[in-house]
C-alpha cells in the first residue's frame, strides 16, 4: 500500500536503564548553546517534538520518532578508518539532533552528515569504565521513503530505498548503490590504497574488511536479518 515501515533493535548492556521519553517542539535564542553527551555544539532555532528510547545516561537515543513521522536508528560500525577515542558526537547524539531538526528522512541525513563533518563522532558509548567505540551507520525513514547512511570517521556513504526491504547490522552494506556520498569519499580511499580508482566503487569493500559478495550468505546478523526480512517481503 505505499507505506513505508521501520524497525530497530537494541542491544545495550542488559543492566543499562533505556527509557522511553518525549521532548515538546522547541525554540531557542540565537546563540543557545546545546549540551549533548560529551561536547557543547550550536543549538538549532527551533527544534521538533521527538519520542525517543534512550540510555538515561546520554543525552542522544538508540531509536526515536518527531511529530513529522521521521524516524532513525542506529547500529555500531568498524572498517579501515580507526575509531577516535576522543570525546565528539555519538552516534546516538546523531539519531537525536536529526529527529530534533528534520522533517523529511532526506533532511535527517543532511542534517547528520553535516554535523558529522562540523563535528566529528567519537567517545565512549558504555557508562561503565570499560571502553567501546564505534563509528555508525543509519536506518533513516518517513512516510515517503528510507535511507541507509554508513560511516566511517567523517567520509559517509548514503543509499536511498527503491523499494522492497533494507537492514543494517553491525557491519557496513551499502556497495555500489550510492546516492549521495561524501565529497571526498573515493578521493580519501585513493590516497589511502584502498581503492585503485579503475574498478566500480564498493563502498562496504573498500571501507571495510567485509567480503560483499558473501555479506547475504555467511552466518551473522546482517545475513539473518536479510534472510528474514526477504522471507516475509510482501506481507
Amino acid at each position: 500500500g505505499g507505506r513505508v515501515v521501520f524497525g530497530k533493535n537494541s542491544d545495550r548492556p542488559e543492566d543499562e536503564v533505556q527509557e522511553g521519553v518525549h521532548f515538546p517542539a522547541a525554540t531557542h535564542p540565537p546563540g543557545t548553546a546545546l549540551e549533548c553527551t560529551y561536547i557543547s555544539i550550536e543549538q538549532a532555532e527551533r527544534t521538533h517534538a521527538v519520542v525517543l528510547s534512550r540510555p538515561a545516561w546520554l543525552w542522544g537515543a538508540e531509536m526515536g520518532a518527531n511529530e513529522h513521522g521521521v524516524c532513525i536508528g542506529n547500529e555500531a560500525v568498524w572498517g579501515r578508518e580507526e575509531v577516535c577515542d576522543s570525546e565528539a558526537l555519538l552516534g546516538m547524539d546523531l539519531v537525536r539532533l536529526g529527529l530534533e531538526r528534520a522533517d523529511t528522512a532526506e533532511k535527517a541525513l543532511t542534517v547528520i552528515v553535516d554535523l558529522l563533518e562540523k563535528y566529528g563522532q567519537g567517545g565512549n558509548c558504555m557508562e561503565s569504565h570499560m571502553t567501546f567505540t564505534y563509528h555508525n551507520s543509519f536506518l533513516i525513514a518517513d512516510r515517503k521513503e528510507a535511507w541507509v547512511l554508513e560511516t566511517s570517521g567523517k567520509y559517509w556513504a548514503a543509499e536511498k530505498v527503491e523499494g522492497g526491504v533494507r537492514n543494517i547490522s553491525n557491519q557496513l552494506s551499502i556497495t555500489t548503490k550510492i546516492d549521495r556520498e561524501h565529497p571526498k569519499l573515493k578521493e580519501y580511499a585513493k590516497s589511502n590504497g584502498w581503492w585503485d580508482g579503475e574498478k566500480e566503487f564498493d563502498f562496504a569493500a573498500t571501507y571495510s574488511y567485509v567480503n560483499t559478495a558473501r555479506m547475504t550468505t555467511t552466518r551473522g546478523r546482517y545475513c539473518e536479518g536479510y534472510k528474514l526480512l526477504n522471507k516475509h517481503k510482501g506481507i
